[in-house]
């Protein structure tokens, strides 16, 4: 196996794991330790109901595991939001962002060769998906569909959750004023050199997505990413203003040309249409002033860390060369007297 001499984090994101979650950090531990230099496993707990923040408690004492970070959310959140509170938190040369439950460690050394090499992120797409709902599925494709149609990225295969970013990439999306939302996709999109990777591997099991959360999470993706629904509301007022223009030629030719009109019907027609034209006039100017404001807002924080505690050992401490300063003399005499 290649030895890469550089400072890993890798991002871990669970929920109710409190059965498994000590021997995938065991595991992933072994793999890790022999394939970087120094390390750090960042765990971000998604509001778990068991006994999972006890069981993390436990593996950051003197008799745990070593290169801890933990940060338990008080609510539950997506997974690109919950990735992000690791990411931002991170120390190393490179960040991996793990989905332990649907993504392989063992495919870390060829992603970390890419990164190596010179590729500021490397994305990595399993071809064997977790089963979800019927439901879910379509509403997945039908947004993959529209995204790919208003960015140009096929957010799946192009920009897919298991990644291994520079510490450059991701001070990039800090400066962005909504990072935990565009981060699945700013990577992508940032003009980095990037690596597209595809394996196999079974997922270790499936977790059952919301189809309504994924919807919401889904739309505010659209719209933080992207001007175009915007922009097609605003074309569509554009449209309607010029159409009642041209329908009010038309009933101004209709009165000048025809004489067996129905009585009433020229000033209906131009009442009605100078209503519709003054309607879409105003849904223009309100869709362009929506538009500039939402790209001035700031939202507040999308989460909030309820509990934070980091292994009481770290490696890259013990390799530290510091040694404690032995008494003095003067300090042994005192104590004797």
């Amino acid at each position: 196996m290649a030895f890469f001499p550089v400072f890993l984090s890798v991002v871990f994101v669970v929920r109710n794991q409190a059965d498994k979650i000590e021997k995938i950090l065991s595991d992933a531990a072994i793999d890790i330790s022999c394939l970087v230099s120094d390390y750090e496993f960042i765990v971000v707990d998604n509001a778990s109901s068991d006994d999972s923040i006890a069981v993390l408690k436990r593996l950051t004492g003197e008799r745990g595991q070593a290169n801890l970070q933990i940060y338990a959310l008080t609510k539950e959140v997506d997974t690109d939001t919950a990735s992000w509170v690791g990411l931002e938190n991170a120390l190393g040369d490179y960040v991996a962002v793990i989905d332990p439950l649907a993504d392989d460690i063992g495919y870390l050394p060829e992603m970390l060769d890419k990164a190596a090499s010179g590729a500021d992120v490397v994305f990595a797409n399993n071809r064997q998906k977790a089963k979800q709902s019927l439901a879910y599925r379509t509403a997945y494709a039908i947004f993959i569909r529209l995204y790919k149609w208003f960015n140009s990225i096929h957010l799946s295969k192009e920009a897919p959750q298991y990644r291994v970013l520079t510490k450059r990439v991701v001070n990039f999306i800090l400066q962005h004023p909504q990072p935990a939302i565009t981060y699945r996709h700013l990577p992508a999109s940032g003009g980095f050199a990037k690596v597209n990777l595809d394996y196999d591997s079974k997922p270790l099991s499936a977790r059952p997505k919301r189809l309504g959360e994924s919807i919401d999470r889904g739309i505010k993706l659209l719209v933080s990413t992207t001007r175009a629904p915007m922009r097609l509301v605003t074309a569509l007022s554009l449209f309607g203003a010029s159409a009642n223009v041209l329908y009010t030629i038309y009933v101004v030719a209709i009165a000048f040309l025809k004489k067996d009109v129905a009585p009433g019907w020229i000033s209906l027609s131009l009442q009605q249409s100078g209503m519709f034209f003054l309607i879409s006039l105003v849904l223009l100017v309100l869709g362009e002033y929506i538009l500039h404001m939402t790209s001035l807002s700031n939202e507040g924080p999308l989460y909030h860390v309820g509990q934070e505690f980091t292994s009481a050992r770290m490696t890259r401490n013990e390799k530290l060369n510091i040694e404690e300063p032995a008494a003095g003399p003067s300090a042994l005499s005192e104590h004797v007297s």
